[in-house]
């Protein structure tokens, strides 16, 4: 009888263990399904993002929160190991195969500033883009024109004209290196296309050096005794050709917008997506411990807008 018993207890706890697994996988099936779900669309679809500055005003103002459509756009493995610093290889989930178009504003990896190779941080912008692949830019008293005609401009595009630097003023942080640009007067400057060729000498070297080592190679400039050479790669050259496609972007609030002005032209392979619509905006200079205040900075008027 006391056995029988103990065999029934046994069983018993042991069939309470089971409901109890089931539960738990119960519990935890739908958390990894949703899970999943996010990692999907955050990866492949659509993604958030927050507007720190004011760099595109009106059109997009710090506190405003967007979504940015990635679908068609290249998808890369993460740069850096999760959770750390440590860069690891990126291999190319899914090709690009939406069109850009001008006038898009976009949410891209930032390619690093001026004279840098590779950005030194792990950021993301969002600017207009003004020119494609092959694009003729230039600036004109801050009047913007591709490839000859005026870009049309958005109403939302913020200019002061009330002081332009003069043509011919160079200013000294502007790309290209050495070049006589400022940000108001402003190129012709075509942008780079994969397999546009372009001829090297020791005059334009600068304008094109951190291109090209950009795209992977090193660039010397000799003294030799028959006279400076060029070397990419350890080979004397005379050209080169660039690899990828890129597209220069510019800050919707002109004045105050570190751009390809300013550090070159971006990567296609490093935009992320397209901005599509602000799903919240309050004032992002109030702490949130003033939480009344906070509600009260609600820009309810915004929430909502598409981004054009």
């Amino acid at each position: 009888m006391h056995i029988k018993n103990f065999v029934s207890e046994k069983e018993t706890n042991l069939d309470d263990a089971q409901t109890e697994e089931i539960r738990t996988r119960n519990w935890l099936r739908p958390l990894i399904i949703a899970l999943i779900a996010s990692i999907f669309v955050k990866t492949f679809i659509f993604d958030a993002f927050r507007i720190p500055s004011g760099s595109m005003e009106d059109t997009l103002v710090p506190g405003d929160f967007i979504i940015v459509s990635k679908v068609g756009f290249q998808i890369k493995s993460p740069r850096y190991f999760p959770f750390t610093g440590i860069e690891i290889p990126q291999v190319t989930l899914l090709p690009a195969f939406t069109k850009l178009n001008r006038g898009d504003v976009i949410v891209f990896k930032f390619p690093g500033e001026r004279d840098e190779v590779q950005s030194s941080e792990n950021v993301n912008y969002i600017k207009r883009l003004i020119g494609l692949p092959g694009d003729i830019v230039q600036i004109k008293d801050k009047v913007v024109f591709v490839n000859g005609e005026k870009f049309k401009e958005p109403p939302t595009v913020k200019v002061n004209y009330q002081y332009i630097t003069p043509k011919g003023l160079a200013n000294p942080y502007i790309f290209p290196e050495g070049a006589d640009f400022n940000e108001d007067n402003y190129g012709p400057i075509i942008v780079p296309y994969k397999g546009m060729e372009i001829e090297l000498n020791t005059g334009n070297l600068r304008q094109w050096k951190i291109m090209i080592e950009r795209e992977g190679h090193q660039v010397e400039l000799v003294d030799e005794f028959e006279g400076e050479k060029i070397l990419i790669d350890g080979h004397e050259t005379f050209k080169y050709i660039f690899e990828k496609d890129y597209v220069f972007v510019m800050g919707d609030n002109r004045n105050n917008s570190l751009d390809s002005r300013f550090w070159g032209f971006v990567p296609v392979e490093n935009i992320i997506g397209k901005a599509s619509f602000i799903y919240w905006s309050w004032d992002s200079n109030i702490p949130l411990w003033n939480l009344p205040a906070k509600i009260k900075s609600i820009r309810w008027e915004r929430i909502g807008k598409r981004i054009r």
